[in-house]
């Protein structure tokens, strides 16, 4: 058998759900890249992309081609957010990534791709079915994840924000749709963006204590 059919073979049933190998380990892959996330390491990207092309995997064998493409979208941003933190932790002391509050006008803009994309995606997903189980809820937690992920390449904090709104539609909409597995991942998912939350929050504090001294006397 391929290593790609062995992905697809069944890690054990829950709940009266079976939980496919390649769902499992794609999940616990990106549960790892938002913990790398919240301690500012590169590894991050990398993992999400080990992430993404596993969950490629799944859809795959459930012949979800929406799935699919969501995925590669995915891939294509977390190779994007790895080379933006390649370059922008070379510009610190510590060799981490430097994080902030985005702009009043940042803020503006991920608000307004949340929206229209979720109206563009959510419209497509309804003129093709196939393409989605429930086209709205999973276009909002769609568009909401690569906004998140726009945010988090650029060392945003508001990435943390964009994850939380994600779980507030994730984890209820998984557990009412019979994905026990997924909805224990989302509520994982929710722990660790609390966490990351406050570490980059204090993190931009410690940054602008460090600089008012030099403020004060210029």
């Amino acid at each position: 058998m391929s290593f790609l059919g062995q992905l697809n073979e069944t890690a054990f049933t829950a709940f009266g759900q079976q939980v496919i190998w390649s769902d499992m380990v794609g999940n616990l892959l990106g549960l790892a890249a938002l913990a790398l996330g919240w301690r500012r390491s590169l590894w991050t990207w990398p993992v999400q992309l080990a992430s993404g092309t596993v969950l490629v995997a799944a859809y795959a064998s459930a012949q979800l081609g929406g799935g699919v493409g969501k995925q590669l979208l995915v891939i294509t941003v977390a190779l994007w957010g790895w080379r933006q933190w390649h370059s922008g932790r070379q510009d610190t002391a510590d060799g981490q990534i430097a994080v902030r509050f985005a702009t009043w006008r940042e803020r503006g803009l991920l608000l307004a791709g949340a929206v229209l994309g979720t109206l563009a995606v959510g419209s497509l997903f309804t003129l093709y079915p196939q393409l989605s189980w429930n086209p709205w809820p999973d276009a909002y937690i769609f568009v909401g994840t690569l906004v998140a992920m726009v945010a988090q390449a650029r060392g945003l904090v508001e990435f943390w924000f964009a994850w939380l709104l994600v779980d507030l539609v994730g984890v209820p909409l998984a557990f009412s749709s019979g994905l026990a597995f997924s909805g224990l991942v989302y509520i994982i998912y929710f722990v660790l963006v609390l966490w990351g939350l406050r570490a980059w929050w204090l993190r931009t504090r410690a940054t602008a204590d460090r600089r008012a001294p030099e403020g004060a006397a210029a």
